[in-house]
């Protein structure tokens, strides 16, 4: 093989190393590392909408989000208890999710922003599961709440 060939295989070698370096390091794949919840611990918005219909049934809402979020609009019932992704704000929620039963079907959620950059759902999540929460879930919203 000529030198021009081999050294042309080599960047081609390389170049396809660093796509699929890219790829393993994409946010999707991140997340999904990232993320303390199981899939059995989501919900999405349209089964969550199904599940408020029903008000034997209705899980009790969490919006851990930014309270001026929550002031421009939120899920109809939906409890604000602090930003979670603050001390502050984890101090409130915990206090009040003190009051409740681990058995409570509890669905939290943020939609300030992408859902992999949300700096207030994962501490959430982390902070009720640490209290023992048996039927926490997280409310899938991929990109925010105005748009899913």
């Amino acid at each position: 093989m000529s030198s021009k060939l081999f050294g042309w295989s080599l960047a081609v070698a390389a170049l396809l190393a660093l796509a699929v370096l890219i790829a393993l390091s994409s946010p999707a794949t991140l997340q999904a590392d990232s993320d303390p919840w199981t899939k059995t611990q989501t919900v999405q918005a349209a089964d969550l909408a199904k599940e408020l219909g029903n008000s034997h049934t209705a899980p009790t809402v969490l919006f851990v989000g930014f309270k001026r979020l929550y002031g421009a609009g939120h899920i109809k019932g939906a409890e604000y208890h602090g930003t979670a992704g603050s001390d502050e704000g984890l101090k409130e929620m915990t206090a009040w999710a003190a009051g409740l039963s681990r058995s409570t079907n509890l669905v939290i959620y943020c939609g300030c922003c992408p859902m992999e950059h949300c700096p207030n759902i994962r501490p959430a999540f982390k902070a009720l599961q640490g209290l023992g929460f048996k039927n926490l879930r997280v409310l899938l919203l991929p990109q925010d709440f105005g748009t899913d």
